[in-house]
């Protein structure tokens, strides 16, 4: 596959704290041009302020609020549909991913046929901060029964960095606007045949004191949704 522009799309939501050193993080990578879209989900802090002061620094970056709180699968199709690479990488704006793991997860493309590569937290990366025991074990039980009803052997479908062949995924019709979004498009990318990849990545996991917003909640929506998109569209 060629690369000539690659999309970052990142969701925001009151990351006030985060936005900017992730931003700076993003820019470091250089081996290919970026378009960053930031897509702030209707923040309430300072976030939307600190982010016109980064599109002033920034020529590369776009910028796309959503007037009321969504989730972060409505913010994933917002930057979706303005995405004008030839990849796209999700990058989460709460500094647990690390863009340094870029050239890494952009290699399968370069060398094999991949159509999406998953990062894995769960193979050997980097540095990896131990997690909540009991969201380990969740998205233990919900990767295993993704692979159960795709037949697949991924590790770690709940990650972060989730990167696709633009085309893919630019038409996709997706419903779920929470992390629902999660199951959904690897179930209907799945379903379509398409050709994953892992590749290990470096994990900073954050408390819940330092902003994290997933529950137990999400979970039991995630279970729905691997059963609703398996069989319904």
């Amino acid at each position: 596959m060629i690369i000539n522009l690659i999309t970052i799309i990142i969701p925001c939501y009151n990351e006030e704290r985060t936005i900017l050193k992730i931003i700076e993080k993003v820019q470091k990578y250089n081996d290919y041009p970026l378009d960053i879209i930031i897509i702030d989900d209707c923040s309430t802090d300072k976030t939307p302020f600190i982010i016109q002061k980064i599109i002033s620094r920034y020529p590369n970056i776009r910028n796309f609020r959503h007037e009321k709180n969504q989730g972060k699968g409505a913010a994933v199709c917002t930057g979706f549909k303005h995405s004008k690479g030839d990849i796209i990488i999700i990058q989460d704006s709460d500094l647990e991913y690390d863009p340094s793991d870029y050239p890494n997860l952009i290699e399968p493309f370069l060398k094999t046929d991949a159509d999406v590569v998953y990062g894995t937290r769960f193979k050997g990366g980097g540095y990896v901060r131990l997690h909540f025991f009991w969201h380990y074990l969740a998205n233990k039980i919900l990767t295993l029964t993704t692979n159960i009803v795709i037949n697949l052997n991924m590790s770690d479908m709940e990650t972060g960095y989730k990167l696709f062949r633009t085309g893919i995924v630019k038409n996709l019709v997706l419903k779920e606007k929470s992390f629902g979004i999660e199951p959904e498009i690897t179930i209907k990318l799945a379903k379509k045949k398409y050709i994953f990849y892992e590749v290990p990545i470096s994990y900073y996991g954050r408390s819940y004191e330092e902003g994290k917003k997933i529950t137990l909640k999400d979970a039991f929506i995630a279970i729905y949704c691997i059963f609703r998109y398996r069989w319904f569209n």
